[in-house]
C-alpha cells in the first residue's frame, strides 16, 4: 500500500507545484476580460450585439473596407477566429464580404447600410457601459489601464521574449 503525502488542505498546495495561479498574468487578464465583457454585453443586449461584434463593426468602419488580414491584425485575432466571428454579422446583413479588386485572393469587409445603422444604435449604450466602468474603476485608472493594455496588445509585444 502506497503512503499518500499529507496535505494541509489549502487550495494552493497543488497549484504551487504546477504554477502559481494567483501569479498567472494570462489567467488574470482573461478573467478581467470576461468580467468587463459581461458589463458591456449586458448594456448592449437590447441591440442584439455583443461587445465583440460591436468592436468588429467599429474596426470595419474605422478602416473603411479593410482586408481580412488588416481587420484580423487590428483586432489581434487570427484569421480563422475572425471568419468565425464575421459569419453572424454577415448572416444578419450587417457586414458584406467582397473580393478585393486589387488582389482577388483577398476579401474585404464592408459595413452594409444596416451595419452602419446598428453601429450608430449601439453608440449611446456603449457610452453607458463605458461610464459605468469608469465610475466603478475611476476615470484616470481606466485611462492608465487602457494605455497599459495597448502596450500588451501591440504587434511588437512579444519581440525579444
Amino acid at each position: 500500500m502506497r503512503k499518500q503525502a499529507a496535505s494541509t488542505g489549502r487550495p494552493d498546495d497543488k497549484s504551487t507545484a504546477l504554477g502559481d495561479l494567483n501569479r498567472c498574468n494570462s489567467t488574470a487578464l482573461r478573467k478581467a476580460t470576461r468580467r468587463v465583457s459581461q458589463l458591456y454585453d449586458s448594456v448592449l443586449a437590447p441591440t442584439g450585439l455583443r461587445s465583440t461584434q460591436r468592436s468588429i463593426l467599429l474596426n470595419i468602419a474605422r478602416f473603411e473596407s479593410p482586408t481580412m488580414g488588416q481587420l484580423a491584425a487590428s483586432l489581434v485575432l487570427d484569421r480563422s477566429a475572425l471568419g468565425h466571428n464575421l459569419k453572424p454579422l454577415e448572416r444578419d446583413g450587417l457586414v458584406a464580404l467582397e473580393v478585393d479588386p486589387e488582389d482577388r485572393r483577398n476579401r474585404r469587409a464592408k459595413l452594409t447600410q444596416q451595419g452602419q445603422i446598428k453601429l450608430r444604435e449601439t453608440a449611446g449604450l456603449w457610452e453607458i457601459a463605458q461610464t459605468r466602468f469608469e465610475h466603478k474603476f475611476g476615470v484616470e485608472t481606466a485611462r492608465a489601464l487602457r494605455e497599459t493594455l495597448a502596450l500588451i496588445a501591440a504587434e511588437d509585444f512579444d519581440e525579444g521574449l
